[in-house]
C-alpha cells in the first residue's frame, strides 16, 4: 500500500438503472439491491486502487447497507463512498447512494488489501 491511502479519501461515481438490474418479480423497474451493492463494491475499488503498490488490489469481505428507495429504469444515482478507517490491510468505506429524489441507501463496506498472485 502506497503512503497516499489515507481516511478521508473519497470518490463519487455516476450510474445509469436500465430495465436488466430490475428484479423480475417486481411490476415496476427498479434498481435491485445486488445491483445497487455491486456498484457499491465498485466505487470503493475504483478508489482504492490507486493508493495500492503494484500487484496488489482489493477484495470485498463485509457489506452492511440500507436500501430504503427506489431508482427507477432510466433515472441516474450517484455512489459516494470515503474511506473511514485503515486496520492493518482492511479498508473501511462509509458509503451512501443518492437518487433524483434522496438518499437511497447508506451503510458501511469493508475491502481487504491482497496480492493479486493470491488469485492467480
Amino acid at each position: 500500500m502506497k503512503d497516499t491511502l489515507k481516511a478521508g479519501i473519497a470518490n463519487e461515481a455516476s450510474y445509469e438503472v436500465t430495465e436488466d438490474l430490475s428484479p423480475p418479480h417486481l411490476p415496476v423497474k427498479v434498481l435491485s439491491t445486488p445491483s445497487m451493492i455491486q456498484w457499491i463494491e465498485g466505487t470503493c475499488l475504483m478508489t482504492a486502487q490507486p493508493h495500492l503498490d503494484e500487484g496488489e488490489t482489493t477484495v470485498g469481505v463485509h457489506v452492511c447497507v440500507s436500501h430504503s428507495g427506489p431508482a427507477r429504469a432510466g433515472e441516474r444515482v450517484q455512489v459516494r463512498v470515503r474511506l473511514k478507517e485503515i486496520r492493518k490491510r482492511r479498508l473501511v468505506f462509509e458509503t451512501e447512494v443518492h437518487a433524483p429524489q434522496g438518499v437511497i441507501s447508506e451503510g458501511t463496506h469493508e475491502r481487504s488489501v491482497i496480492g493479486r498472485r493470491r488469485f492467480g
